[in-house]
């Protein structure tokens, strides 16, 4: 049985930091591409953040390059979306996905059931 459990969420005033994690079960974590997504009720869910299987190559969305940080541990079996400089707009659930082909996936092949990230301003 595939499972991906998220954890890290929270409430976070704005301009402040909060680290998400990821962790896979069920699968060998070293054979997915890994990538963050979120959702609004107003958005929808969009692509936040991918990284291949071995790590060295990432992708971020316009709106959260150069704030958020995508990284993995493979010898752990999860990856983790580092947020900085927090805003207002940031705030949603947040959804890990794993793919097989693709570190930027429209919709990855498994998904965990999300963490809730609220930003104050």
């Amino acid at each position: 049985q595939v499972q991906l459990v998220e954890s890290g969420g929270g409430l976070v005033q704005a301009g402040g930091s909060l680290r998400l994690s990821c962790a896979l079960s069920g699968r060998t974590f070293g054979n997915y591409h890994m990538a963050w997504f979120r959702a609004t009720p107003g958005k929808g869910r969009e692509f936040v953040a991918g990284i291949s299987r071995g790590g060295l190559n990432t992708r971020y969305a316009d709106s959260v390059k150069g704030r958020f940080t995508i990284s993995r541990d493979n010898a752990k079996n999860t990856v983790y979306l580092q947020m900085n400089s927090l805003k207002s707009e940031d705030t949603a659930v947040y959804y890990c996905g794993a793919d097989s082909t693709s570190w930027a996936p429209s919709s990855p092949d498994y998904w965990g059931q999300g963490t809730q990230v609220t930003v104050s301003s």
